[in-house]
């Protein structure tokens, strides 16, 4: 019995993505340059490298899929999705590309059966694991968005902004100790 297949994995995607989608309407665009640490990315090129992230996984999985990471140009797919984040782009342009590029994913995600969600795939020599489903590789993505997304709100609390899902914990910790008082 499977409690988390396709369709969940694409919906918790969704919800990921939008988080941050807001996240990056909340920032002011004249913020989408600041920089919270010497050698870490701005605003701007972090949200990007989120929008471009799930290509890796997609160019693993979709099309023709691989079971393998022999003979596959890593270094060819890393550049292509470099020279794709290096280009430059507005703050509204940045939001339109994570809603566009999420939705691209998500729907990548939604369409895969729970027996291609099961199948291995052979990690590179000397990795450890040797093997992973195609449904850890393909969690990776949210997983990977998720990281980026904390930096993301310390970076928002750097230039003075309270995260959303911060905002929304507080307005309910407020309702619920007026409601017992």
């Amino acid at each position: 019995m499977t409690y988390y297949g396709a369709t969940q994995l694409a919906a918790s995607f969704r919800t990921v993505r939008q988080n941050t989608v807001q996240i990056a309407e909340e920032i002011p665009e004249n913020q989408y340059g600041f920089i919270p640490a010497e050698g870490a990315r701005s605003i701007g090129d972090t949200l990007v490298h989120i929008a471009f992230a799930p290509q890796f996984q997609l160019s693993l999985h979709a099309g023709e899929p691989r079971s393998t990471f022999e003979g596959f140009d890593f270094m060819a797919v890393m550049k292509t999705m470099a020279d794709q984040e290096a280009e430059e782009r507005t703050p509204s342009q940045i939001v339109e590309l994570l809603k566009t590029e999420g939705e691209v994913c998500a729907s990548f995600l939604e369409g895969m059966s729970d027996e291609f969600l099961a199948e291995s795939f052979t990690m590179p020599a000397d990795s450890t694991p040797a093997t992973k489903s195609r449904f850890e590789m393909l969690l990776s993505v949210k997983e990977h968005e998720m990281h980026h997304r904390g930096q993301l709100m310390l970076a928002e609390r750097l230039i003075g902004l309270v995260p959303h899902l911060t905002r929304a914990r507080l307005e309910y910790a407020a309702q619920a100790q007026s409601s017992t008082s």
